[in-house]
């Protein structure tokens, strides 16, 4: 009769159980003192188990299901952004028309008062929809926010497929992370996998969302380390690759069976290698970027804090003033609308060959035409992240950066600087802003140059973005999405306890014999002592846990039964992967089998 190795561990001791576990048996059948227990060993499934437990620990059942998940997110975050993209043009042609027949006017913005209460309803019923996606997805990684992907993933399609089509500046990146992560939640809750194995996968999946969406496999990596999760664990690296690899294949795939070519986002820049002598309107396009980039900053939290005081029709108010406003901008400008990447597509010159295409507003000159779409696209993406809007800001951010790259290189065009360096200037300003409010860096300069497809403006943009997070940093700026999560979280009501747990690293736990860095602790976790033989050992990143270490551990957490669950998936064995075949001893008078 086989059965689990813990269903005999109750009736012996602490000593024969470890026997037991390190496959002593003559030591187990001295200790137990039951002659009439015969244990047999099976080489084939012996070896066959220990492989099995061996291949867990090292991540390749997380990477079976990060490939499932990276499929799933790759169908469908490809399809979404077709359908962004389609929608995204509809609306140009419906505002259009509206601006060539005023009478239809009134119907328009009757259209997206509707509009607006549809949206603020569905966001009472889904909370989980209300913003770009991102902060959600974090919070649900540090295991904070419960995503529920079978409510989230269709009513985040739903509701942002309708933003895009009213004409709002709304990004489909954003709401694709969130796609991804409800994908990757989704797929182990189905494959019944733990809880800590559901955060990987969920990391794993906003990771290929965010890759499909901008056809950038090492940004949506990067990402995941540097805003998600903040730390690099051999783990998280697992899912997202797997991941991020399977879904890029999958949109790769999709692209060439719809006949739709895959080409770079921005082709219309040509960047240029830039000499020693232009580093100076570098550092000053960088330092320009970053103090309107804490501008932005600051112009959002006013923006949260204001539509926090709207009670108006029990939270319309909140959703109606968005989607007004986005109707009164997309009759001044089509810039104005969207997410941002043909507005983007329009400022590149072609190293200089030809000039920007930008729409001009009221036949205006294209310096005042900037200026103006810049105001509209900032005032439009803080009323967004104000009132919740299920929309993204994420590319909107990268336009705002990109008109004012443009408007930069025309400054230093003007004190001295080839025209031939003006792609490269509005390249460099898009990252220097996107960096100083997300603060994430790494992300930034890695992103221009997956979706520019050229590597010779690394070091600029690497001084660029380093000048803007400097003046982010003396501002005391904090990344943005960490401060929307903030403000979801007390939103929620859900609010942060301290607890202190200890517990014993056990043989064939997923902490055995790795670094304290290697393994993804749940959020907000701070290891405070080990004890090993009865002796203190100093909980560095690098201290290696042993097999029978007692770790003391001390969280700020919402549910403490929970958190104790994650780390006993930590530090416990997996049982379904390490059996025994066990045998009673027949006796002529036995007939238990």
């Amino acid at each position: 009769m086989s059965i689990p190795v813990v269903s005999i561990f109750r009736n012996h001791s602490a000593v024969c159980r470890s026997a037991l576990k390190r496959y002593d048996i003559k030591k187990y059948l001295l200790l137990s003192k039951q002659p009439t227990i015969i244990v047999e060993q099976n080489r084939y499934s012996m070896t066959k188990t220990n492989l099995l437990s061996r291949l867990y620990r090292h991540g390749v059942q997380l990477m079976a299901v990060g490939i499932i998940t990276g499929i799933c997110a790759g169908v469908i975050v490809t399809f979404f952004n077709v359908a962004a993209e389609l929608f995204s043009k509809y609306a140009k042609d419906l505002y259009s028309l509206i601006r060539e027949n005023p009478a239809f006017v009134p119907l328009l913005f009757v259209a997206l008062a509707i509009i607006a209460f549809l949206i603020s309803t569905l966001s009472k019923f889904v909370p989980m929809v209300r913003g770009s996606g991102i902060p959600q997805t974090e919070g649900a990684a540090r295991g904070l926010l419960e995503l529920k992907w079978y409510k989230s993933l269709p009513s985040m399609v739903a509701a942002c497929l309708v933003c895009i089509i009213s004409g709002l500046t709304a990004g489909a990146e954003g709401p694709s992370m969130f796609i991804g992560a409800t994908c990757g939640d989704g797929t182990s809750k189905l494959l019944r996998c733990t809880d800590m194995e559901r955060r990987y996968q969920l990391t794993g999946g906003a990771c290929a969302g965010l890759a499909v969406a901008f056809n950038a496999p090492l940004t949506g990596i990067v990402f995941a380390f540097e805003e998600a999760h903040r730390r690099f664990t051999p783990a998280i690296f697992i899912c997202a690759f797997s991941s991020v690899l399977s879904a890029t294949i999958t949109r790769n795939a999709l692209y060439q069976a719809m006949k739709m070519p895959i080409v770079s986002t921005f082709s219309t820049f040509s960047l240029v290698q830039m000499p020693l002598n232009t580093y100076g309107f570098v550092a000053l396009a960088a330092i320009i970027s970053g103090l309107l980039g804490f501008g932005f900053y600051c112009l959002c939290l006013l923006s949260r804090k204001v539509f926090a005081k709207i009670t108006f029709a029990k939270g319309l108010g909140k959703m109606l003033i968005p989607f007004l406003a986005a109707g009164v901008f997309g009759l001044i400008t089509a810039s104005a609308m969207g997410g941002g990447h043909s507005f983007i597509q329009s400022l590149g010159t072609n190293g200089g060959i030809d000039a920007q295409n930008v729409t001009t507003v009221f036949s205006s000159p294209i310096v005042v035409s900037l200026i103006i779409i810049l105001v509209l696209r900032a005032i439009a993406t803080a009323l967004n992240l104000g009132a919740g809007v299920p929309c993204g800001i994420f590319i909107p951010m990268l336009s705002i950066g990109a008109c004012i790259g443009a408007l930069v290189s025309k400054l230093c065009g003007v004190i001295g600087m080839d025209s031939i360096y003006a792609d490269c200037i509005v390249m460099i300003c898009m990252a220097t802003f996107f960096a100083s409010i997300v603060k994430a860096p790494i992300t930034a300069i890695i992103m221009v140059v997956e979706l520019t497809w050229q590597f010779t403006l690394l070091i600029p943009v690497i001084l660029g973005v380093s000048f803007g997070y400097m003046v982010s940093e003396i501002f005391g700026a904090k990344p943005i999405y960490e401060v929307i999560l903030d403000g979801i979280l007390e939103d929620e009501h859900i609010h942060l306890t301290r607890h202190t747990y200890s517990t014993v690293i056990e043989n064939g736990s997923i902490a055995m014999n790795k670094p304290i860095r290697d393994v993804l602790w749940p959020g907000n976790l701070l290891i405070r002592s080990i004890k090993r033989n009865g002796e203190n050992v100093i909980a560095a990143s690098d201290t290696v846990l042993r097999v029978g270490d007692e770790i003391t551990v001390q969280t700020e957490c919402v549910d403490f039964n929970r958190f104790k669950t994650w780390v006993d998936e930590i530090v416990k064995p997996r049982q379904n992967l390490i059996r025994l075949s066990l045998r009673r001893k027949k006796t002529p008078n036995d007939n238990s089998y």
